[in-house]
């Protein structure tokens, strides 16, 4: 998962994790950290073709996120729940979006779509010594 970063410079990082741990995930890697824009390219390369991936990357690189990798049963269908909809307009009551998002745009935070996803972007964010399963 990754904090985008409308969510940390608005100072929500604490009640996030706070929210996530309580849902019952175990995060064993996390850091704060800054995309370049060549990794930020990289890691939202599957949108590079649509209209807003300039403006999308600008924004990616506008702050500090906080990645960070987490386990639990069914950790992404899960997180999935507790992040909600893309547009917090229609995400669920007390989902992260819909507390912190503040548009379809700046939604606060990303989640894996896959467990394959899930492995290839934790592999991005962080080295083997820096996962404490």
């Amino acid at each position: 998962m990754m904090l985008k970063p409308d969510a940390v410079r608005a100072g929500h990082t604490g009640a996030i994790l706070s929210m996530i741990q309580n849902a019952g995930f175990k995060i064993v890697a996390m850091k704060m950290t800054q995309l370049t824009r060549a990794k930020a390219e990289a890691f939202y390369a599957v949108h590079k073709e649509r209209p807003f991936f300039g403006e999308f990357v600008d924004f990616m690189t506008s702050g500090p996120i906080v990645a960070a990798i987490l386990e639990k049963d069914n950790a992404v269908a899960d997180f999935r729940k507790l992040i909600g909809a893309t547009n917090p307009e229609e995400a669920a009551p007390g989902t992260i979006r819909k507390l912190y998002a503040k548009s379809v745009g700046e939604n606060a935070i990303h989640g894996s779509d896959s467990d394959e996803n899930a492995a290839i972007e934790a592999a991005f964010h962080f080295a083997g010594v820096e996962r404490f399963d």
